[in-house]
């Protein structure tokens, strides 16, 4: 797709690597953000995220009015990146632009952010015509989604989304993601000395022993997973133990099912403690929606015409991790996760394949000229 000026890519994407923005400290790339977006016809809204989660910046939700009639599209990246973030020194090396290996590239997900900024740049300067568009820079995505996760859901309109923040070469699309709750639970025994009089103590150990005993655990099916991931109590070798904290969690790519095993969960254990005399109390944490689309689904079918567009095969794929696209979901907006091609990412070997980058910007470009056929 040559329309795309790919020098101007390139320059773009050192540009936005090179200003620091580990997570938490968004603040100088959302300023950049935000004049890049204003200066394409964008108009520019920020909610009132940072203050809800601590972090310097808020996120943006910027709308560009369509020039034709179509489905409101919402392309998003994060503008965060992992640690070590701060002074990246990029440089084009065989194909890949690399860091000098003291820092992370940050590719993820400044990649998704070039491309998309330079497909819609491109659709602009060439007159095509373009439905309504939504661009979303979330904060707080590496830091566990709070981004995307605490926004202003009322300040989104797009009928459905693309999410440029996966690996894996252009053409892999995510269509199902897994939901995640996390448990928190205390079990309160009685303490009794282990050697004289034992049985005077009721053990928080054993009641949670007994209550994980009764849970379906790892993979529960296709969809489902379930996990306990630490068991902490205990004071001493002689003491009936009187309390232990236990987390856990449970994911599912079908919220019904995941709303049953954490029921399965909680319900174990308050059946233990009860049995025993003991007393428990558990902390359900919601921590996104999950999502499971098949080919069929309009915005799959819009992206995986977009990606033969670009001449690639789509590959369909289901993730048990989260993302933004998650929270979209839950949102309302149907929304599919793209593989913008970054390699190795949180870590000093991170790259980024120039070629991916093109076809990343190519491919934003074909979905808008997709979703109006």
């Amino acid at each position: 797709m040559a329309l795309i000026n790919y020098q101007r890519l390139l320059n773009e994407f050192l540009e936005l690597v090179q200003i620091d923005s580990e997570t938490k400290h968004e603040a100088a790339i959302q300023k950049v953000l935000k004049e890049k977006l204003l200066a394409l016809g964008f108009t520019v809204e920020e909610d009132d995220v940072a203050a809800k989660i601590g972090h310097e910046a808020n996120n943006l939700v910027a709308t560009l009015p369509g020039t034709a009639k179509g489905p409101t599209i919402l392309f998003s990246s994060h503008m965060d990146t992992v640690v070590p973030g701060n002074g990246v020194k990029p440089s084009v090396k065989d194909g890949y632009v690399v860091s000098d290996g003291t820092t992370i590239l940050g590719a993820d997900d400044k990649a998704g952010i070039a491309a998309i900024l330079e497909g819609i740049r491109t659709a602009k300067e060439n007159n095509l015509p373009y439905p309504t568009i939504q661009v979303v820079f979330t904060v707080g995505e590496e830091s566990g989604l709070l981004g995307s996760g605490n926004m202003d859901a009322s300040l989104l309109k797009a009928d459905m989304g693309f999410i440029f923040d996966s690996e894996g070469p252009v053409g892999k699309i995510t269509v199902a993601g897994a939901g995640q709750y996390r448990i928190i639970t205390k079990i309160h025994g009685k303490a009794a000395h282990a050697g004289v009089n034992p049985e005077d103590g009721i053990s928080a150990i054993t009641v949670a022993s007994k209550a994980i005993s009764r849970m379906p655990l790892g993979r529960i099916d296709e969809d489902t997973t379930a996990n306990i991931g630490r068991f902490e109590g205990g004071k001493a070798f002689n003491i009936v133990t009187d309390f232990v904290e236990v987390w856990a969690e449970a994911r599912s790519l079908v919220m019904e099912k995941l709303e049953e095993q954490v029921k399965k969960m909680t319900t174990a254990y308050e059946e233990a403690a009860a049995e025993m005399g003991a007393r428990c109390e558990n902390q359900v944490i919601f921590m996104y929606h999950g999502y499971k689309f098949d080919q069929d689904t309009p915005v799959v079918q819009k992206a995986m015409n977009a990606v033969k567009r670009v001449g690639r095969e789509p590959e369909l794929v289901k993730s048990g991790g989260g993302s933004d696209g998650n929270h979209f979901n839950g949102y309302g907006i149907p929304s599919v996760n793209l593989a913008i091609g970054y390699e190795e990412i949180h870590t000093k070997n991170e790259r980024m394949p120039i070629e991916e980058l093109n076809k990343a910007a190519e491919l934003v470009l074909a979905i808008i000229q997709e979703v109006l056929e």
